[in-house]
């Protein structure tokens, strides 16, 4: 696949998203952009907003297989892994057969994630991190592509169970799914109160997004655009000579080394969509956000005030410069 094919398989999965999903242009673009990073996604919104249908729709115009999750405080494990069933063949004789559980897809909606117990939701950490699942014993590789894409509620703690820190870590971006504007929601009602609902058709096979895969990963990234990666990392750490000053106040624990690698691939995907063979700053700066704000841990203070993660994005961005040793 040449860059100019990415380009326009791109634009033709964007395409079908967007004949069923009404605005939050930014929200698919940068959906898109984790996928073709293979990345995994936490959608975090009110209900009704449509994450839900993002994500069906994103399955749809991919060709990929679906499953979904509805996660609920009394979720066990096997009900997303599979369980060893007893069988019994023609002869009487019994014996054990692993029956594969939902996880076994390529598209994996989790919906409200922050409803089942730690216990579940760990389970799975192996299918996100390694892309297989491990079962008695016996290990299970995941049929490639294979994406998490989660949804939380940000309002509703009552009977949520808040995910753990090295889970988040294990999604490239956090996106924050905002209420439709007036117009938005006019165009909601043409959709989807007529006669004929729209659907989305396939515009990219599961190959064609592998080689997309492989396309992203040459893009070149120059030396001194990682090394503004690395500062942008280490000025969200309180404790570093070149921490950004909310961070020395507010933050806990800056990102983890996943934030860089995050960035970096994100950014490669939005080079190529952009027509360009390497990643600018532009690029980083526009991917900071969604990349970085679920892997800071604010302390005391922080939490105290309300300190949005955002803004200490921002400020490191600000107080960071593309030139190493420059004043701000």
């Amino acid at each position: 696949m040449t860059p100019e094919e990415f380009g326009r398989t791109f634009d033709r999965i964007r395409q079908q998203v967007r004949r069923v999903i009404v605005g939050h242009q930014e929200l698919i673009d940068h959906v898109l952009i984790a996928l073709l990073a293979g990345g995994h996604v936490l959608l975090e919104g009110v209900p009704g907003l449509g994450k839900t249908l993002l994500v069906k729709t994103l399955a749809q115009s991919l060709d990929l297989g679906f499953s979904r999750i509805q996660f609920t405080p009394d979720l066990m494990p096997a009900d997303i892994i599979g369980t060893n069933m007893v069988m019994q063949d023609a002869g009487g004789r019994r014996y054990f057969e692993f029956q594969r559980g939902p996880v076994f897809t390529q598209v994996l909606l989790a919906d409200e994630i922050n409803r089942a117990t730690p216990k579940t939701q760990s389970a799975l950490l192996e299918a996100m991190q390694e892309h297989a699942v491990t079962a008695a014993g016996t290990s299970y590789t995941l049929t490639e592509p294979f994406f998490v894409l989660a949804t939380q509620n940000p309002i509703e703690m009552e009977g949520t169970y808040p995910l753990p820190e090295a889970q988040l870590d294990r999604f490239l971006f956090k996106l924050r799914v905002e209420f439709p504007s007036a117009q938005d929601l006019v165009e909601i009602i043409d959709r989807t109160t007529a006669a004929a609902v729209p659907q989305a058709d396939v515009a990219a096979t599961s190959g064609q997004i592998l080689e997309m895969f492989r396309l992203a990963r040459e893009v070149e990234v120059a030396s001194h655009v990682k090394t503004y990666v690395a500062r942008l990392i280490q000025a969200t750490h309180p404790d570093t000579a070149a921490a950004a000053s909310m961070a020395k106040r507010y933050v806990r624990y800056g990102s983890s080394p996943r934030g860089v690698q995050a960035l970096i691939l994100a950014a490669k995907v939005r080079a190529l969509i952009a027509g360009r063979a390497n990643v600018a700053f532009s690029d980083l700066k526009v991917l900071a956000l969604p990349a970085l704000r679920h892997r800071l841990i604010l302390n005391f203070e922080g939490e105290a005030e309300g300190i949005d993660p955002d803004a200490i994005i921002q400020n490191a961005l600000e107080e960071t410069t593309e030139l190493e040793g420059a004043k701000t």
